[in-house]
């Protein structure tokens, strides 16, 4: 073919593929050397009770990773450059769709992811010459600038649902306690319906657990909370092939006064004491479906809260 071609023709062609090359190189690694896969922390930390008494979930690793490592995660780089290049590709991790999915015909309906994805972690606080003056400093910054795009852009998806911030932290407080009165009341019906599979299993092992030391367990929530803020927000993306079909995640840091009080069968006080508000910092992370007609919002883990705090 090339032999029936003019010179200049084939100086074209030649040129074609060359630059056609040189593009796929840059894609691919852009594509192939900045993956970051993110790890799958599903953390059924010490709730209410575990403040008061610790020891009495020790050994609980929180939820099974079997699940979990049945998921694909393809968290990269190139994704988080898509937040000024490609509305359609923005931060999303696709994951593949776990055995226990259900399938409807040739689509599968998944109900939730089944893990946390980027779970909040407070950030150290570094000084400001350092931030400005140092090559770490700098990727620091601009490690910092990604995390809060990423919460800005989940948000910004979540507004077009209809989303009010004061309507959520009122929904997300009523839930806070309606979970914890019904673990309190060691009432595991009603708890699957506000909770992911997964955070039911580890609140169920949680009951089980409290159970078999106490008899009976009192636990109210002094309203008005002190606080509730966001600390990060998250979109999860469950198909390949339609970046609408995702599930948004929520991490919220409530602040609330509560009132704790246990007894064994004989109805005698053995741990907390009623009379008495303790001040307690939570962090859940609440999970919605974006895709499903009237799906509702669920808590889908929780996280040991640590000493800094920093929003991403």
């Amino acid at each position: 073919m090339l032999k029936m071609m003019t010179p200049f023709k084939r100086l074209h062609l030649v040129r074609t593929f060359y630059r056609s090359s040189q593009i796929g190189e840059s894609s691919s690694y852009l594509l192939g050397s900045c993956k970051s896969y993110s790890s799958a922390l599903s953390n059924g930390s010490e709730g209410n009770f575990g403040s008061f008494h610790p020891h009495l979930l020790k050994g609980q690793d929180g939820f099974p990773f079997t699940g979990v490592k049945s998921l694909t995660l393809r968290s990269t780089m190139a994704a988080e450059l898509s937040i000024f290049m490609n509305d359609k590709r923005m931060v999303t991790t696709q994951v593949k769709a776990p055995a226990q999915a259900r399938q409807v015909g040739q689509q599968i309906s998944l109900s939730s992811p089944g893990f946390i994805y980027e779970p909040y972690e407070p950030r150290e606080k570094i000084p400001f010459w350092k931030r400005w003056f140092t090559r770490n400093g700098w990727r620091r910054t601009k490690h910092d600038i990604i995390l809060e795009l990423k919460s800005a852009y989940a948000i910004s998806k979540l507004r077009k649902k209809g989303y009010s911030k004061n309507q959520f932290y009122n929904e997300a407080v009523n839930m806070y306690k309606e979970i914890n009165t019904l673990i309190a009341n060691g009432d595991r019906r009603s708890l699957r319906k506000s909770v992911t599979e997964k955070m039911f299993s580890v609140l169920k092992n949680e009951i089980k657990q409290r159970e078999s030391a106490w008899s009976n367990v009192y636990w109210e929530m002094v309203e008005p909370v002190v606080k509730v803020r966001t600390l990060r927000a998250r979109l999860i993306g469950v198909d390949r092939k339609d970046m609408n079909k995702t599930f948004i995640q929520l991490t919220l840091e409530i602040l609330a006064k509560q009132k704790f009080e246990a007894y064994d069968s004989k109805g005698s006080v053995v741990a907390g004491d009623k009379s008495e508000e303790v001040l307690v910092r939570d962090i859940w992370v609440f999970e919605k479906s974006m895709f499903h007609p009237g799906a509702s919002w669920r808590l889908c883990g929780r996280i040991t809260p640590k000493a800094s705090i920093s929003s991403t």
